[in-house]
């Protein structure tokens, strides 16, 4: 019996060896689970942070283009403008043109007419 007894009292202390270390594994594993989890928290938090930041972006590209798109409009109205003035410059050139063409000839006529006032007038004196 003394035999058996200490053969079960070293099979106990063995089964407790083997009971602790077990237990050592069990708190060391439910460390790194702990530590997963907070891991996979802070990823979770992360990822939730980059989401709310690209919306944001989205938001502001959104709005980049919504005031781009206004821009190119009145850029495409002030450049109408532009050309239908350009087109009345150069009408209003080629109009002034035509009249110096004109005030051109009117000059040379008066000075052909008073040219011939005053070869008139000449011939009235003579007489």
């Amino acid at each position: 019996l003394q035999k058996e007894l200490l053969k079960y009292k070293q099979e106990a202390r063995n089964l407790q060896g083997i009971k602790d270390a077990l237990q050592q594994r069990l708190i060391q594993q439910d460390a790194s689970v702990l530590q997963l989890k907070q891991e996979l928290l802070r990823a979770n938090m992360d990822k939730e942070e980059l989401h709310n930041q690209n919306v944001d972006l989205q938001r502001k590209v959104e709005e980049r283009n919504r005031l781009l798109a206004e821009y190119k409009k009145e850029l495409c109205q002030k450049d109408r403008h532009l050309q239908q003035h350009q087109t009345k410059l150069d009408e209003m050139l080629r109009q002034l043109s035509e009249a110096s063409y004109q005030q051109v000839d009117l000059e040379r006529e008066l000075e052909h007419k008073e040219a011939l006032l005053a070869h008139c007038m000449k011939r009235e004196a003579e007489e």
